[in-house]
This record gives C-alpha cells, sequence and structure tokens, in this order.
C-alpha cells in the first residue's frame, strides 16, 4: 500500500476548541485501582452523519472484569478521556479488548461506530483518506467533552480532567483515523495518541505524544508506512514492534497482547494523568516476546 493510497476492500476484513498547554503542577498519580465499568450511548450527528457513540467509563459499583453496565453511576473522581476508533468492520465490542481494560484504569472512552466502515456497513474505506472518519473523532470528543461540563446537567458533569489534554487511539483504520488527527485534519485538543497498525496520513501538524505499535509482517498497512510516520513526528515518540506478527494478533489474543496492553495504559497514564512512574515503566513493560522498543522521550 502506498502513502494515503486507498486500501483495498478485498484485503481489509474542524478541529474545536483548544485545552489548556500541560505544566509540571498538573502532574499527578493515575489510579491503582482496577474499575468496574459501565456504558452509556449517545447519538450525535456531523455533517449529515450520524454518530452513534458508546461512551465506557469507570463506574462506581459493580465487580471489576464484568461486562459493563449500562447507565451505571459514574465512579467518585476526575478521569482522562481516551477515544477509541474501530478498524473497517468493526465496532466497539469488538475492540473490547483495548477499550475496557482503558476505562478499567480510570480513562472515560468514547467509542463511535463510523457509519460507512463498521460491521454491516457498505466499507467506504474512502471516509478515512477524504477526512471524513478524522473529523467524526473530533465531533465525537466536543459532544463527549461538553457533558463533562461542570453546568451540564449531565452524569459526566465535572468527572472528566482534561488538565493535560485528551488522548485518541485506533486500529487499522482507526490508526489512520487516529494519526489523521495529527496531521491532515488535526485537532489541537489532542496531547496523546496510540495509532495501532496505521500508515502515514500527512505531515505532523500535532504536538502530541505518539505511541506507534505495529506488525512487521503486516501485509495490510504495511510496516515501512507507519516507519515512515514514526520518522516523521517530534519527539516524544516510542514505537512498539511486534516481531514476525501481522496485523493484528498483538490486539487481541495473540502471546504479546499482554504487553501491548500494559504499554497502551502506561503511555495514557504517564501522557493525560502525568504519572512519570508509568512512563518509567514503559520499555519493561514492552519487553519479551520478541518485542523491538524504541523511544524518544525527551
Amino acid at each position: 500500500m502506498q502513502r494515503r493510497t486507498v486500501l483495498s476492500l478485498a484485503a481489509a476484513a474542524g478541529a474545536a476548541a483548544i485545552i489548556g498547554p500541560a505544566t509540571p503542577a498538573s502532574a499527578r498519580t493515575a489510579p491503582t485501582q482496577t474499575y468496574a465499568l459501565g456504558v452509556r450511548e449517545f447519538t450525535w450527528n456531523r455533517a449529515g452523519r450520524t454518530l452513534v457513540t458508546r461512551i465506557f467509563y469507570p463506574a462506581a459499583s459493580g465487580t471489576p472484569g464484568d461486562w459493563p453496565t449500562t447507565d451505571a453511576p459514574i465512579a467518585d473522581g476526575q478521569f482522562p478521556v481516551v477515544e477509541w476508533s474501530h478498524g473497517l468492520d468493526g465496532s466497539p465490542e469488538s475492540y473490547g479488548a483495548q477499550i475496557q481494560p482503558l476505562a478499567a484504569a480510570g480513562f472515560i472512552v468514547p467509542a463511535p461506530v463510523f457509519p460507512t466502515t463498521t460491521t454491516g456497513a457498505e466499507g467506504n474505506v474512502g471516509d478515512v483518506y477524504n477526512g471524513n472518519q478524522s473529523k467524526d473523532v473530533s465531533e465525537v470528543l466536543t459532544q463527549t467533552l461538553a457533558l463533562g461540563e461542570p453546568g451540564s446537567c449531565d452524569a459526566f458533569a465535572g468527572h472528566m480532567d482534561t488538565t493535560l489534554g485528551v488522548g485518541v487511539a485506533g486500529h487499522s483504520l482507526g490508526g489512520m483515523t487516529t494519526h489523521g488527527l495529527l496531521t491532515a485534519w488535526p485537532d489541537s485538543r489532542i496531547t496523546a495518541a496510540i495509532p495501532y497498525s496505521c500508515i502515514d496520513m500527512g505531515t505532523p501538524a500535532v504536538a502530541a505524544k505518539v505511541l506507534f505499535v505495529h506488525g512487521d509482517q503486516d501485509t495490510l498497512t504495511h510496516y515501512d508506512l507507519a516507519r515512515q510516520a514514526y520518522a516523521e513526528l517530534p519527539a516524544p515518540k516510542s514505537f512498539m514492534t511486534h516481531t514476525g506478527q501481522g496485523h493484528h494478533e498483538f490486539i487481541w489474543n495473540g502471546p504479546t497482547y499482554p504487553q501491548t496492553i500494559a504499554t497502551s495504559l502506561d503511555w495514557m497514564r504517564w501522557s493525560l494523568y502525568g504519572d512519570t512512574a508509568a512512563r518509567d515503566r514503559l520499555s519493561s513493560d514492552a519487553s519479551g516476546g520478541g518485542i523491538v522498543w524504541e523511544a524518544d522521550l525527551d
């Protein structure tokens, strides 16, 4: 696949307001507990596109590890926001192996159902290359953050911590959507990003902490195109290579899935809570199983 060339269907199974810059004084320790989960569903719209969005979050009651409880009360505290973008023919539920650990670790995770690339849709991958999905994410972030405003009268009011910005992550087409938010369709509220199995979507335009996660035998979103994207970005950045793996094993249940989760969680803890102990764990998180870890965190 060439840079910004449309994916083969046969092969594939307006920035809003800027959030204030981070300061050392805002750094704190991320939660150490594992939360039970809640989920709420919203339906928003942008440019005639219906954006059904499920928001996963730490719940005040329930058993950690259980399936998220619909409309559960949110746990006490303030939590950073990390949006998740699914891949082609996916859904928030199909990426539960990534979304649920994030929410259980103390993040609010809005996960849109993209109207043309979700399960059963027509598979219009052009909506990634024309910026529609990246713009969808910006709208989802705007709507989600509005729920957390103290005067919103919503159950999320006062529970969102945007002191250090917001995060985005996604896999495959979702990873490309994520990278698009840093490049061709920038959203300057974003300060942390994890594009999994992505390709280069353009020239860097947003200053964020970016972690690339990729298999070096990926024949769909080619590894060298992710390396190109990594080389173009300024620090702080890291690249986690799963050697001998393809497009998705490390995302769900492959042998290095535990390392993927540990590294991803600590990346967001460092980026959005300011937890320097999480930053210092990254190299050990990403060790073993033939993983190659590269980091420029200055």
